[in-house]
């Protein structure tokens, strides 16, 4: 079982940013997993933000948040972030952390771990 706890959202303007923040801990936590982001506004359907491979060598984003938002990971602090720069309203969402050993089965929307979310609001 590997368990995620997310930190930083918040309330900010539009064009402003947010660096959100993921740990992950549990009892299988050393092995080699993908993490990531999906995000889940109101009223829509949950969708992939962006996800980083074990290594950190491969990384794949949503285009609408591609050169605006960057993942990163410590894999030393069990840890991944996602800068969010030049928000816009249309970000507003809860934002999940995930994890899954399968690459290809986190960015296809199916990661086996799921965190509690974070909520962003930004305002226009």
């Amino acid at each position: 079982q590997v368990q995620l706890d997310e930190s930083g959202g918040g309330l900010v303007q539009a064009g402003e940013s947010l660096n959100l923040s993921c740990v992950a801990s549990g009892r299988n936590t050393f092995a080699p997993y993908a993490m990531g982001w999906f995000r889940q506004a109101p009223e829509k359907e949950r969708e992939f933000v962006a996800v980083i491979s074990w290594t950190g060598g491969s990384t794949v984003y949503l285009p609408s948040v591609k050169g605006r938002f960057t993942i990163s990971r410590t894999n030393a602090k069990k840890t991944i972030n996602l800068q969010m720069n030049s928000l816009r309203p249309e970000d507003t969402a809860v934002y999940y952390c995930v994890a899954d050993l399968d690459f290809s089965r986190l960015v296809a929307g199916g990661p086996q771990y799921w965190g509690q979310g974070t909520h962003v609001t930004v305002s226009s």
